[in-house]
């Protein structure tokens, strides 16, 4: 009599299928191209596998289309990639560990424009989908939040790392990030120096300093946002053109 081999839930299964209790449907994730000259150069670095510094304008996109390419690849089963890794300072003061709750808690505001961002490449049915499928890229780790004050003697492997708003951290922030990216990872810095909520002269220009060792590295592409790369409507583009002409 033959026997019939066990075979188990997980047999045949990727690293990251398994992982994934309830994996993402991609047939409702959208097909998004670049609209301006300056977001097709990110495209393309980004194919070349570098990792990227993306600066300038606001309401250009540097972070949406960052974010959409992350998760693009993250749920592509023959990338190393295993979640997107979203950084950034959460106050001013760069410090949350006087609120109460776990670092969780304490970005749960700040996280409402990436899951704004996620809702517009995805085509779902109604908000109810949506939510459910958001909560299962977060419950999952697909997606994960974290401040700057919460990553030292982390090492962080098989993921993309966005440090979005990048131009609201010191120097020596900037240097502690990137010393905590591991195997096959890839880090990605969105910011504009003439948006820093930073007061010291000294840390200021600690995006400078950093930028220019950046520069320097092969690994690294640059990619810089100005006036036409702006991507919002109306009074909002507008008022940034605006703001830009008079060096404000």
């Amino acid at each position: 009599m033959a026997v019939k081999k066990k075979t188990t839930p997980t047999q045949g299964m990727s690293k990251k299928m398994m992982k994934r209790k309830k994996p993402i449907n991609q047939n409702y994730f959208l097909d998004i191209n670049p609209i301006t000259e300056n977001q097709d150069l990110f495209f393309k670095e980004w194919g070349k596998g570098n990792n990227l510094f993306s600066y300038g304008a606001a309401g250009t996109g540097k972070t949406f289309i960052a974010l959409y390419l992350a998760l693009k690849d993250v749920m592509n089963e023959d990338s190393p990639y295993d979640k997107v890794y979203i950084v950034r300072s959460l106050v001013s003061t760069r410090e949350i560990g006087f609120l109460p709750g776990t670092h969780e808690d304490k970005s749960e505001l700040y996280q409402i424009p990436y899951k704004n961002m996620v809702r517009h490449m995805f085509e779902m049915p109604d908000d109810t989908s949506f939510d459910m499928l958001y909560d299962n890229l977060k419950h999952q780790e697909t997606i994960s939040f974290w401040s700057t004050s919460f990553l030292r003697g982390t090492t962080l492997d098989d993921a993309i790392v966005i440090v979005d708003e990048c131009q609201n951290l010191n120097f020596h922030e900037l240097d502690s990030i990137i010393t905590r990216v591991g195997q096959d990872s890839k880090i990605v810095f969105c910011g504009d120096v003439n948006q820093s909520d930073l007061q010291r002269t000294n840390e200021r220009n600690g995006i400078l300093d950093f930028q220019r060792i950046l520069e320097g590295m092969d690994e690294f592409s640059m990619v810089e946002f100005g006036i036409n790369d702006i991507v919002r409507s109306g009074l909002v583009k507008s008022y940034l053109i605006s703001k830009m002409t008079l060096g404000l």
